[in-house]
């Protein structure tokens, strides 16, 4: 018996790697890694350098298995050398994850393989799921209890929200069903730090409400806290050396001090909005830190009809700069952009070549069924100003988001 361990464990690579080419689901791939140690030594991993794009697909919930549903981690094609659309993609750059109990629910960001996922039903209920181990860890304060949500009565069938609105100086108060506001009153949510036990400066901020307003959890927090001393609506959020940058869409910069024991303190940054940024209905900003210091924002430019991205514009804030300065190049870098997380990342990282912006769909679930193009996701080249669709024959759930970790095994 003991030679016929020993004779799997010594089995050729070459017959291992063929056979390893039959394992698209991520989660039987990690049990061929298991067997032995011999297998995992031979085997490569699922690298996270590559960063993986999370696609939930409408027709996944055709393909329920034990009440988990089916999701396609993706490596991104390159630019210009294959047909960009599912079906052309191999195999063996799809990798499919059981997410459990994923049914009803909606991903509203994501960080280092952890996923911040939305329940429309049961008060709005948010939770952190690890997408490589299914482990859940800490759940985030419902809907329920952000700013502005002044009352929940489950028993008020719908109209169980009440909603306090400011509106230059008057205060009004509404009623709204759970249904309605537990899809579209989270926008996106962002966490510093990979949950823990001891983790004491873990903190999570969210985009939420029809204002785009902040607001911000720390653990043991009982409800989501107001952050921005003011109302304005905000486009993109994030953590970057210790802060919380914010934009807003007139391109104003805010700036908030994670290093107190009270909650993040800030407000308005001094640099003001660069002069020749858009703003208008047509235009979205994201926010990305950069290894050197530098903060970018970009603005992303959507079509009239069908809103679709055309084109980005890319603004520098150097480090203890009080100035933007655009930028025409990205030189030797790429940016992924996306509602859940935006990053910076060498070529080599995705193999690709460097001066382009990938980028996935903010806006789906504003985008009527009779909308031309369902989903907006792509590549732009500052070298020649194109702009290329991926996956156009995918219809999505929610918005896709970026996966990356220091390491998925």
């Amino acid at each position: 018996m003991g030679d016929d361990i020993d004779g799997w464990a010594n089995i050729h690579h070459d017959i291992l790697k063929e056979i390893a080419e039959h394992f698209y689901s991520y989660d039987d791939f990690i049990q061929l890694r298991l067997v032995c140690k011999q297998w995992s030594l031979k085997l490569p991993e699922i690298s996270s350098e590559i960063l993986w794009l999370l696609v939930p697909e409408e027709s996944s919930s055709t393909h329920i298995y034990e009440d988990e549903e089916i999701y396609h981690l993706m490596q991104l094609p390159i630019a210009n050398e294959v047909p960009l659309d599912i079906q052309s993609l191999y195999e063996d750059e799809i990798h499919h994850l059981k997410l459990p109990e994923m049914q009803n629910k909606f991903i509203r960001g994501s960080f280092g393989g952890w996923l911040i996922v939305q329940d429309i039903y049961q008060q709005g209920s948010m939770y952190m799921l690890n997408a490589f181990t299914k482990v859940v860890h800490l759940d985030l304060p419902p809907i329920s209890t952000f700013p502005d949500i002044i009352d929940y009565n489950p028993n008020n069938y719908g109209l169980e929200y009440t909603i306090r609105v400011l509106d230059d100086d008057d205060m009004d108060d509404y009623r709204r069903s759970s249904s309605w506001i537990n899809r579209i009153w989270v926008w996106k949510v962002i966490i510093n730090s990979c949950p823990s036990n001891d983790n004491e400066d873990f903190m999570a901020v969210a985009i939420y409400g029809p204002g785009c307003t902040l607001a911000s959890y720390k653990p043991n927090d009982k409800r989501w806290l107001d952050l921005s001393t003011r109302k304005p609506s905000f486009h993109d959020v994030i953590f970057f050396g210790e802060k919380i940058y914010a934009v807003e869409e007139r391109g104003q910069l805010y700036e908030f001090d994670t290093n107190t024991k009270s909650g993040p303190v800030g407000g308005i940054h001094e640099a003001k909005p660069p002069s020749d940024a858009a703003v208008g209905p047509y235009q979205l900003k994201y926010l990305v830190g950069c290894a050197n210091g530098s903060l970018l924002m970009l603005v992303r430019h959507f079509t009239y009809r069908g809103l679709c991205t055309y084109k980005f514009d890319i603004y520098e804030l150097k480090k203890n700069a009080k100035e933007w300065s655009r930028l025409d190049s990205l030189e030797n870098c790429v940016l992924m952009i996306g509602l859940n997380s935006s990053v910076q990342m060498l070529p080599a990282s995705i193999q690709t070549k460097g001066n382009q912006i990938y980028f996935t769909d903010n806006l789906i679930e504003l985008k009527s069924m009779e909308d031309a193009e369902l989903q907006d996701i792509g590549i732009f080249d500052l070298d020649d100003g194109s702009c290329q669709k991926l996956l156009s024959d995918v219809k999505f759930l929610c918005p896709p988001v970026w996966c990356y970790s220091s390491s998925f095994l």
